[in-house]
């Protein structure tokens, strides 16, 4: 909201980034408490505070270090400022600018991550030749380059491999072949400049294999970007190529192998360059490799096959400043992939801050070159251009904002990802009055009271604007501060009597405090409707309102149309017409009982063309009289402008009405021969008709089902008539005669 009275000079400023505090020992007019003291600068100035006696801390921003942009190859900045400090009032915002140059040659560390399970066999011979030729084209942008190599497979547990000794040392014996044993993560070559280095030790490397299809990947990288100096990483820019011709394990996989303990971010790596705690701690999180990825300033190249490339485009979303390319079945093209990958890295700048102290926020501008494209309005989640050539200027415009008073000097870093060069601010808030030093026993405070930024701090036992008052003696109300003969209550009921003197609530003011500047009309919910100021509980509209709210609008652009005032049927208030009785609509221009001028001419033109009609005994006097003058004649089209009207024989009338002069002229066409019978006619034909149609669909569709049944039983008779049956005893009859035979009879 707006600025409100405060008691005290911090609390005002406190309270809103636009209140300035007055500390002119005697601004408070007659009734007014130290409140008064706190408002808007403008405010303060039209109610006579002296410009100098205004208290107004100011945001401010300080560059301490600002190298200027270089593209030298001994001394390399492309981010500028490199310092900055920053004073914010709470609630103010402050505007920064970032300036990044694009540096031709910047150093640049490649490190090579490869899976190693059986399906990158043929992969594997092209890396074995890979080194020089990756290195003569990354030099082509830049004469510091260093590649370093490492691979992987999965943890080495079931039920990502098998345990048996002997598949452990050979992972696919029945290949043919003798394999290296599998490993989580396994780091070959530390960053060198050595092409053939490179060469030799990659030569050296056999492929593995795994039992299940995603690969254990993340443990990896995680490693490459924990372990800095095992690896070898400068403060330059960071590649870290990926391939795979699989997708990946993550959090929460572990446990199928018994793994239950998350991963620590920290570097595991043994003297033999093997990851050693794989069995120990669960795969990480896409969340946790993203945050680890970006404080190391690594940009991860995903070169992947066909089939995993769905998967690593998701992932990539998610990971700050990385890119996936499809690589080939046997990664021939690894070399010109990474080389777009880099070029497209390389030239998009996407600048962010760290974290933020409590109650910070930081918003992005950014403005791109001529070749770049623009990242559209503010952003909070940093600032973007793409397409930046190189020694081509972008600038970043980074709002900050302090919502609250923050405990001594705090800070953050703005960087662009990918890079190591970084923005330190510095941030302070001013949260106090710089009012001088304290004056105790000031004269203005009656040689008792400290006067501190205008306001006297009075001893106890002592009351009074100036300290002026013994609390005991001034009594319970005081005469001073009641209407003279007055029963009413002290100050009016909207302050304290202070030594016969009223100090007045906020927002009111006068001797007695009788003027409320806050007791107005509201209407929608605004004193004064926003469109004036409240003195002394009446509004005081803006020049083109009124209303004892300042509610309605002197304009009446929204009444007129052509010219006239809702359409002469009603009156304009509050810029929205008021209809006359009958009439309703937005300019008042619809009357539902009310006849067109099609109705009133109707008569007019029937009798005074044809000598038909209600008025074909007077048709002259009675057309006269309405200022009608009636001409028969053949008209050529006839379009929407024409009138076409029921005569009492049932003709159409189709006649044109033309404004003259303060009279009315009818052009009638011949009467049409149509009838309100033929449309009853039609209407009757159409019903017909249709059910009709309907009747003759459903005939149809019985007629169908008939034929189809008759088909279908004369089949049923025919296989009847050919069929033949053999004849046999039901297996589950028994007889109901039983005969018995007594094996004792005829023996005699």
């Amino acid at each position: 909201g707006a600025c409100q009275p405060q008691a005290s000079c911090q609390d005002c400023i406190r309270s809103h980034p636009s209140c300035a505090w007055c500390k002119d020992l005697g601004f408070p007019q007659a009734g007014e408490g130290n409140g008064a003291r706190c408002a808007t600068r403008d405010v303060l100035l039209r109610r006579g505070c002296p410009p100098g006696e205004v208290v107004e801390p100011d945001s401010e921003t300080r560059v301490l270090e600002d190298e200027p942009l270089s593209p030298s190859h001994g001394r390399i900045t492309q981010l500028a400022p490199q310092r900055v400090a920053l004073r914010l009032r709470p609630g103010a915002a402050q505007r920064l600018q970032v300036r990044f140059r694009r540096a031709k040659g910047f150093p640049v560390d490649l490190y090579y991550l490869m899976d190693m399970s059986y399906s990158m066999r043929d992969d594997l011979a092209n890396v074995r030749r890979l080194g020089s030729a990756l290195l003569d084209t990354l030099r082509r942008a830049t004469p510091s380059v260093r590649i370093g190599f490492g691979s992987f497979v999965d943890k080495t547990v079931l039920p990502y491999v098998s345990t048996v000794p002997a598949k452990l040392q050979n992972p696919c014996p029945e290949r043919g072949e003798q394999c290296a044993p599998p490993a989580s993560f396994h780091h070959v070559l530390p960053l060198t400049a050595n092409a053939s280095e490179f060469e030799r030790r990659v030569g050296h490397q056999r492929i593995s294999g795994n039992l299940d299809a995603p690969e254990g990947g993340f443990d990896a990288i995680m490693q490459v970007a924990v372990c800095e100096k095992q690896i070898g990483w400068r403060n330059v820019t960071r590649l870290l190529v990926f391939t795979s011709d699989d997708t990946f394990h993550t959090a929460g996989d572990g446990r199928l192998g018994g793994i239950y303990l998350p991963s620590d971010g920290r570097c595991h790596l043994g003297p033999d360059g093997f990851y050693v705690k794989s069995h120990v701690y669960d795969y990480p999180s896409v969340g946790h490799l993203a945050q680890v990825l970006s404080a190391a300033n690594i940009q991860p190249i995903f070169a992947v096959t066909a089939s995993a490339l769905p998967a690593y485009q998701k992932l990539s979303k998610l990971i700050p400043k990385s890119v996936v390319g499809e690589l080939k079945e046997d990664s021939s093209n690894v070399v010109q992939l990474i080389a777009d990958a880099y070029n497209s890295l390389s030239s998009t700048v996407e600048l962010q801050h760290s974290a933020l102290p409590p109650g910070v926020s930081v918003t992005y501008e950014s403005h791109c070159g001529p070749g770049a494209e623009e990242a559209g309005p503010p952003q909070a989640e940093g600032g973007r251009c793409s397409g930046v050539h190189i020694n081509e200027q972008v600038e970043f415009w980074v709002t900050v904002r302090a919502g609250a008073c923050l405990q001594g000097t705090q800070g953050f870093t703005l960087r662009v990802l990918g890079l190591a060069e970084e923005l330190h601010v510095a941030l302070e808030t001013s949260c106090g009055c710089d009012c001088g030093p304290s004056l105790p026993r000031a004269p203005h405070c009656a040689d008792l009271g400290n006067l501190t930024c205008g306001v006297c701090s009075c001893p106890a036992g002592r009351v009074g604007r100036h300290c002026e008052c013994d609390a005991v003696e001034q009594g319970a109300a005081g005469h001073g501060c009641r209407v003279a003969n007055g029963t009413g209550p002290a100050c009016s009921g909207r302050g304290r009597c202070v030594c016969g003197r009223c100090e007045c609530d906020p927002h009111v003011r006068g001797d007695r405090c009788e003027c409320d500047d806050a007791g107005c009309e509201r209407h929608s919910g605004r004193l004064c409707a926003g469109h004036g100021q409240c003195v002394c509980g009446m509004c005081q509209c803006e020049p083109d309102y009124m209303g004892s709210a300042c509610e309605c609008s002197r304009n009446t652009s929204a009444c007129e149309r052509d010219g006239q005032e809702c359409s002469g049927h009603g009156r304009c208030m509050c810029n929205q017409c008021v209809c006359n009785p009958g009439y309703f609509g937005s300019l008042c221009g619809r009357c539902p009982a009310c006849r067109t001028p099609c109705e009133l001419h109707r008569d007019c033109a029937d009798c005074g063309a044809f000598r038909t009609g209600p008025l074909s005994g007077n048709c002259s006097a009675a057309c006269a009289e309405q200022g009608v003058e009636v001409m028969l004649q053949p008209a050529p089209a006839v379009d929407e402008a024409w009138c076409k009207e029921k005569a009492e024989d049932g003709r159409i009338l189709i006649f044109l009405i033309h404004n003259e002069g303060g009279g009315v002229k009818l052009i009638v066409k011949d009467r049409e021969a149509e009838t309100a019978d033929l449309t009853a006619r039609l209407v009757v034909g159409l019903v017909v008709g249709i059910v009709t149609l309907g009747l003759v669909l459903v005939g149809a569709y019985r007629c169908m089902l008939w034929s189809y049944d008759r088909r279908e039983f004369q089949r049923f008779q025919q296989e009847q008539q050919h069929s033949r049956w053999n004849e046999v005893n039901n297996p589950l009859y028994r007889s109901a005669t039983t005969t018995v035979v007594n094996p004792h009879y005829n023996q005699s």
